[in-house]
């Protein structure tokens, strides 16, 4: 983890975010790109659309942010630690995007408003955005954690065969946060297996990761969502872990039936992989 990417728009959300982030860097000795999209009217930044009489507004709004950033390299938290400041033109998704990849990040962190929901997240729907579409883990950090250390990390999976390389991102975010990885099947009344059934189906699903620091969980509930959720209350977990479709969205995660309430409601942080 020595590129971690910290998308920013000043706010005391992002800046939660960052706390997390800068922890990370100091453990894994890493590096943050700290990074803010400055989304202005094409005619601002684009002189040969004939806007060049605008430039300077651009400059004033580019100087700003330099200006806060100046700001936020004083905080203590972030002492020592190398961190890149970026001011880029671009709509914010596709400049995360952009310099998670030419950056070589193995990490984006970004800020919420917890179960406020996607709506309220910083950058707007930007955020839902990157942890639909994001090949890079994303970490999204709702509460301030002064010490961000994770006992127990909860991994859900439907034990789908075609996303055992998801399971295997997972395995590899346990062992590098140091953290219990706990494999959880939740089994529901309109999908209902025998106790026999899930247990061989996960077991399958997993035998081929070539980890034993792992352990299976079979949890019974009324909705996958509420018993991730209550799987995590009952552990204490200190992180969930979920796969993304993609396009489809997180509304498509187990075919459909869990929705993005389980991001927007988990009071945790939540860390997603792209499947």
């Amino acid at each position: 983890m020595k590129n971690i990417l910290v998308p920013t728009d000043f706010s005391d959300q992002a800046e939660i975010a960052l706390k997390v982030a800068a922890q990370l860097a100091r453990k894994f000795d890493g590096e943050i790109f700290l990074l803010h999209m400055l989304e202005l009217p094409l005619q601002l930044i684009d002189p040969i659309g004939g806007g060049s009489q605008n430039i300077p507004e651009a400059i004033f709004f580019m100087k700003l942010a330099h200006q806060r950033f100046s700001k936020i390299m004083r905080e203590p938290y972030l002492d020592g630690i190398k961190v890149h400041e970026t001011v880029e033109f671009h709509r914010a998704f596709d400049g995360i995007m952009e310099i998670g990849k030419e950056k070589k990040c193995d990490l984006i962190v970004m800020g919420s408003h917890g179960a406020s929901g996607f709506q309220e997240m910083f950058i707007g729907s930007n955020t839902e955005k990157v942890v639909r579409h994001s090949e890079i883990p994303v970490l999204v950090i709702k509460n301030e954690i002064p010490d961000f250390k994770v006992s127990n990390f909860v991994f859900a999976t439907d034990a789908n065969e075609d996303h055992k390389h998801v399971l295997k991102k997972a395995i590899k975010f346990a062992k590098t946060i140091d953290a219990k990885l706990h494999l959880l099947f939740v089994n529901t009344p309109n999908d209902f297996m025998t106790s026999e059934e899930a247990t061989k189906r996960i077991n399958d699903f997993a035998k081929d990761s070539n980890s034993g620091n792992y352990q299976v969980h079979i949890y019974n509930d009324i909705s996958v969502e509420k018993g991730i959720l209550n799987f995590a209350k009952k552990m204490d977990a200190g992180l969930l872990g979920i796969g993304t479709h993609g396009r489809k969205g997180i509304a498509h995660f187990f075919n459909g039936s869990i929705s993005e309430d389980l991001v927007n409601h988990a009071n945790r942080p939540v860390v997603t992989f792209k499947i």
